[in-house]
């Protein structure tokens, strides 16, 4: 296996290593604990970055509980673009190390080349903050365009101001923005929510949406549309905790499950729902009927993938992305 040096921190050696495909791996040793780091470097429009990182103690130094404090951040051009901090993973398994992940999302509105960088800052049993940065490669990806004709009831729920209306997004928002960071409930990869493969719209699709009265206003499409029949079976992708069941305006009968801090999935548009607020469902089990409630131009399952606020194209998803199978 090909190694070579490429950064040094103070006295300590940072070793990259070329890994398969997916997964990248990276090492970090000091005198006081030894770091070994997976991850997937390329940065994509679109697509999420995790890391997860391993932290051995030296015989030195301690292991008590919070005493790791870590984070990932993505910078665009110098300025920091997305950051999030790592969690603890099997902390009653790992007695003598920390097992960490965090994951950021990299925006779906970028269009251009950019000077991308994935940086990790950390701190152990409170010795000064160190920060390195890990090998990446940013790569363009290339959206489609469609124009998107509204009917007068579409027409109307997306010119909605309501109070209601208002109020169901702001609550979407308070969700999709939070992150319960005790709250993991799968680490292997996830799965499609239907059988289907027959997709009528993509994730990051540039929309021109076309009302009734002529006027036009343009968006991205946050999710994967699959063209199927009213009454057809949504699945869960991962295990989770359902957060969110309610028949919203925009977007009719509704779900979202959180399965990792702040890594949701969103089912939209149905047209029964099987699960209620609260409870606990696994992988593949039923928890809906797809359907044409709230604003949609035909039956359809709308399924979208948020990470830390920002839509993630849901096929990021279906790989090993945490690394658990790795």
């Amino acid at each position: 296996m090909h190694i070579k040096k490429i950064f040094g921190l103070i006295a300590s050696a940072f070793l990259f290593t070329v890994a398969p495909a997916f997964c990248e791996k990276a090492f970090f040793q000091s005198d006081n604990y030894s770091i070994t780091l997976k991850y997937n470097k390329e940065i994509i429009p679109g697509n999420a970055v995790f890391v997860r990182m391993n932290v051995t103690p030296g015989k030195s130094v301690k292991k008590q509980t919070n005493a790791l404090k870590a984070e990932l951040q993505l910078l665009i051009d110098g300025k920091l673009s997305q950051k999030a901090p790592f969690y603890q993973l099997n902390a009653k398994k790992s007695k003598n190390n920390y097992e960490m992940l965090s994951g950021v999302p990299v925006s779906l509105w970028i269009e251009s080349e950019l000077n991308c960088q994935l940086k990790v800052v950390f701190s152990l049993a409170g010795e000064q903050t160190k920060e390195f940065f890990l090998p990446s490669v940013f790569k363009l990806r290339n959206f489609d365009n469609e124009d998107i004709y509204l009917n007068e009831s579409n027409t109307a729920i997306r010119s909605d101001t309501s109070p209601e209306r208002m109020a169901q997004i702001e609550k979407l928002n308070n969700i999709f923005f939070s992150a319960n960071y005790t709250s993991i409930h799968q680490l292997k990869s996830f799965v499609s929510p239907t059988e289907s493969t027959r997709f009528t719209a993509h994730c990051g699709d540039r929309r021109t949406y076309i009302y009734s009265s002529g006027k036009k206003s343009k968006n991205l499409h946050f999710g994967n549309d699959y063209g199927i029949p009213t009454g057809s079976d949504v699945r869960a992708c991962a295990e989770g905790r359902v957060v969110l069941a309610q028949n919203r305006i925009s977007t009719g009968w509704s779900l979202v499950i959180e399965h990792l801090p702040g890594l949701y999935s969103v089912y939209y548009h149905l047209s029964e729902l099987k699960t209620s607020e609260g409870d606990l469902v696994r992988q593949g089990q039923l928890i809906a009927k797809s359907g044409a409630t709230g604003m949609a131009t035909g039956p359809h399952l709308h399924w979208e993938m948020r990470l830390n606020g920002s839509a993630v194209i849901p096929e990021f998803f279906l790989t090993d992305f945490t690394f658990e199978e790795d």
